[in-house]
């Protein structure tokens, strides 16, 4: 009953756009908290456990999944999973396997997922099953927290972005035809409504957390209707919000801009396919997809995942996969249901293996396989059962 309680009170953020005052949990941080924060001795245990939805997904996501089970259970966490296999590209997906997923993810609130790969071939449905998990759950908010893990050097060190990214509409809201032979129009949906609830929950998002400025990215100079509505909608909003600094900037200019200073940059907002590159390219600068994670809101539901959705299909079965990324998910998700003490516990566990640079997976320069960093990890943990 405890565990019902609590995640019933957490996922308010998106509400905000109708005047709602945000709840408790948006003022946690969702990047990784020092380890001055932990507790010397662990909290009595639990009465009851939280059951969360886990979909491992294709490629590396059931080997990352699998270190993330044995990682929490060598810290104890109360956490129960509740395990379904969904696959369009290999032959685990149909109707009845997507209501199974949706009804456990809407009971439970709370899922961990992996990446569901969606074949290129058209096989007569353009929405793939990654974007209607999304539609469904109305996952409109996808937050990635772009943090450079300290003893992994890269060009830019002590970067510290995060990307928000509306991911309902845009150019994957799957509305493509053949008007005439060889000829395709694919339609890009921009509508007010998103357009605001998304830039709010941006500003929302700087003000709890403490940030100073948004940066809305567009290409409003070449799509002036429709960009131009979401550069409309993100410039209403950010009158509301006088404390928090407001900029706007092309994509192409963006792209360059994070490659040559990123530091310029503290919370960025914007439509579906931008994030989803400018996703890539931030994880790229601080090591990689083995390393960032993120996470997916809509006003009810949290479903976490990696911030770069890679499958790393070559990799499958070869044990060197870089678990760091979906390990640190984890413990956004350990936060988010307010089991601070093992949040911690796992998080500085896998920066401590990251500082000391003595395991570190073939994606990062080492030979440790995923096994080898998932013990490190383990052997790292402040609290282990006796």
């Amino acid at each position: 009953m405890m565990a019902s309680a609590l995640r019933g009170s957490l996922v308010t953020l998106a509400k905000g756009l109708s005047g709602a005052r945000l709840q408790p949990f948006c003022a946690r941080s969702l990047s990784l908290t020092s380890s001055q924060n932990v507790s010397e001795s662990p909290p009595a245990r639990a009465d009851s456990t939280f059951k969360v939805t886990m979909v491992p997904g294709d490629g590396v996501g059931p080997e990352l999944m699998t270190a993330v089970k044995e990682v929490f259970k060598a810290a104890d966490v109360p956490v129960e999973f509740e395990e379904f296999h969904l696959s369009e590209v290999q032959n685990m997906a149909s109707e009845e396997k997507l209501e199974e997923v949706l009804s456990s993810m809407k009971n439970n609130r709370v899922a961990i997922k992996g990446k569901i790969h969606t074949p290129m071939e058209y096989k007569g449905e353009l929405a793939s099953y990654e974007m209607r998990l999304r539609r469904k759950l109305d996952l409109f908010a996808n937050v990635v927290h772009v943090n450079s893990l300290p003893g992994y050097s890269t060009r830019h060190n002590n970067l510290d972005l995060v990307i928000i990214r509306e991911q309902t509409e845009g150019e994957y809201s799957s509305l493509e035809h053949e008007s005439v032979s060889g000829v395709v129009e694919c339609l890009k949906i921009i509508t007010r409504e998103k357009s605001r609830r998304i830039a709010k929950f941006a500003f929302d998002y700087a003000t709890k957390k403490g940030r100073s400025k948004v940066t809305a990215v567009h290409k409003a100079n070449i799509m002036k209707l429709g960009d131009g509505l979401f550069l409309q909608s993100c410039a209403e909003v950010a009158e509301l919000y006088p404390k928090i600094k407001y900029e706007n900037i092309i994509i192409d200019n963006c792209c360059m801009q994070l490659v040559q200073n990123p530091y310029q940059f503290d919370v960025l907002v914007m439509p579906n396919l931008y994030g989803n590159i400018i996703d890539n390219l931030a994880a790229g600068l601080v090591g990689g997809a083995g390393v960032v994670p993120g996470e997916s809101y809509s006003a009810e539901y949290a479903v976490f995942e990696t911030g770069a959705r890679h499958p790393f299909a070559q990799a499958v079965g070869r044990n060197i996969a870089n678990p760091t990324a979906m390990l640190l998910t984890a413990a956004n998700m350990l936060r988010h249901l307010n089991l601070e003490y093992h949040s911690n516990m796992v998080s500085e566990a896998v920066k401590k293996v990251i500082k000391q640079g003595k395991v570190r997976t073939q994606d990062l320069g080492g030979y440790s396989t995923t096994g080898d960093f998932v013990r490190a990890v383990v052997a790292n943990l402040r609290h282990r059962t006796v």
